[in-house]
């Protein structure tokens, strides 16, 4: 029976079909692995699940005897070293699609929360400072028939982009590459160049991978294209926005406010962002829905499978 080294505890259905396939090495708990344990677990290890928070550097990868897949339990798999992993004949493979659909909802929920205050407004009633309805009271702002930008137009970008028809919002969105006026047309979107974007979007939401062209992608120039008006949402990767450059923005009112999932240090949140009260400030629970985290444990089984029984992983990543 070939042995996996599971990094973190997955949802029970998982755990439990991966210990009926496969002898699992290590003690699979809730916080992160740290680098002493990936190294111990490596010399043992056919296969690995790592989530997000393990970094698979080359180092870890040479420690390897028996290693021949590295499946990342998330879509994003900017935390393993891929060209390492390939040339040393270790396949790397991710989740995608599955969690597609959970993301859109979650950026949605984003884009309702800090647009309408509703987090200000639930902490005013928990602290029992509401006194009772009144007119001028934590006006926040529509988003019926208001303009919807999007930074990378992949999967969870287009499902992002099918909801918001159903608030009759313009959808415009930026991609290094457009799609072309039938898709464009099809999906009932308009590919702009970045700046135009920025200057005509009222809220802007980011669902582009961490690469090295999109680290910093929007940065203090950037910002200081959006209207005063705008809202930034992210649910991508939290390098991909400069945060200080985000909190100055924020802080000195040129930003109307923010929604992040997402940061460039997790678990660490900026001490400046706790302290503003127009960011709704997630803990990276964009896929966190029962249902999906399964789905994914099962992806990430099959990709193993398949590797281990000499097949091509339905989820590889990096082919050359």
């Amino acid at each position: 029976m070939a042995t996996v080294y599971v990094s973190r505890r997955l949802p029970e259905p998982v755990m439990a079909e991966f210990a009926r396939r496969f002898t699992i090495v290590g003690n699979p708990s809730d916080p992160p692995a740290t680098r002493d344990e990936l190294l111990q677990a490596v010399l043992l290890a056919d296969a690995m699940v790592v989530t997000l928070a393990e970094q698979v550097d080359a180092g870890i990868l040479a420690a390897a005897p028996r290693l021949k897949v590295v499946a990342v339990y998330a879509v994003g798999y900017d935390n393993v070293d891929v060209a390492a992993a390939s040339a040393r004949g270790i396949v790397v493979t991710n989740t995608p699609d599955v969690l597609t659909e959970t993301v859109a909802d979650l950026t949605w929920g984003l884009i309702l929360a800090v647009a309408r205050r509703i987090s200000e407004a639930e902490r005013l009633v928990r602290a029992g400072r509401w006194t009772g309805w009144a007119p001028t009271q934590l006006l926040g702002a529509d988003i019926f028939e208001k303009t919807l930008g999007i930074i990378g137009l992949g999967r969870i970008g287009r499902a992002v982009a099918r909801r918001a028809s159903g608030f009759g919002m313009s959808v415009i969105y930026h991609v290094p590459h457009p799609l072309g006026v039938d898709q464009d047309v099809a999906l009932r979107v308009k590919g702009v160049p970045l700046p135009q974007l920025l200057r005509t979007a009222d809220i802007v939401t980011i669902h582009t991978p961490l690469t090295d062209s999109t680290l910093g992608l929007i940065g203090k120039a950037e910002l200081s294209l959006l209207k005063r008006t705008a809202y930034l949402i992210n649910t991508a990767r939290g390098a991909v926005v400069d945060e200080g450059a985000l909190i100055e923005a924020l802080e000195q009112g040129r930003l109307a406010g923010a929604g992040l999932d997402v940061y460039p240090d997790e678990p660490r949140i900026n001490p400046r962002l706790l302290g503003l009260q127009n960011v709704v400030l997630l803990p990276h629970i964009g896929s966190a829905t029962h249902e999906t985290r399964v789905k994914m444990g099962m992806m990430v089984l099959e990709n193993i499978t398949a590797v281990l029984a000499g097949r091509e992983a339905p989820n590889r990543v990096g082919r050359s």
